[in-house]
């Protein structure tokens, strides 16, 4: 006689069910969503920080040059523009000629020069001012003040953020 056919058959473990949950998964469940919300406000805070950074960045000298060069033009409000317009060319084509001097962008005039400063910088939309290159040949061109202040701000726009 063998010696197992005398110990009892095996009783089977009753099913284990999916519910309740261990104790563990309870701490799990209420740090979850606690987790995610942490991830969120980091994310956004670090979006926000490195936006201010980016607004915040100093400038390189010649941008800081140009811009005050700019600031000092005096704007011709009633009176004619061209001199005026013909002080912005000049500005753009100087720091156009110290940021890319392998490209004869300073040669350029009419349209194609506004084309150009535009695919440096769409965000200043200058290809809309086409009174820009236009005005200085124009011996009474006379701009109202709105689009004395929009000019000045497309240029300083291009300046600030040119590639």
């Amino acid at each position: 006689m063998n010696p197992l056919d005398r110990l009892e058959p095996l009783i089977a473990p009753p099913p284990i069910g999916w519910w309740p949950p261990a104790p563990g998964w309870w701490v799990l469940a209420a740090l979850l969503p606690l987790l995610a919300w942490a991830a969120w406000f980091w994310r956004r805070r670090l979006a926000r920080r490195q936006q201010l950074a980016a607004a915040e960045a100093p400038l390189d000298p010649q941008r800081a040059a140009a811009l005050e060069e700019l600031q000092q033009l005096r704007r011709p409000y009633d009176e004619p523009a061209g001199p005026w317009l013909q002080q912005l060319n000049a500005l753009l084509k100087r720091v156009c000629r110290s940021h890319y001097p392998n490209h004869p962008c300073h040669t350029l005039s009419g349209r194609a020069w506004l084309a150009f400063l535009d695919s440096r910088c769409p965000a200043a939309g200058l290809t809309r001012w086409m009174v820009l290159v236009e005005g200085t040949y124009k011996p009474q061109c006379t701009l109202d003040d709105k689009a004395v202040d929009g000019l000045q701000h497309a240029v300083e726009t291009w300046i600030r953020k040119h590639v």
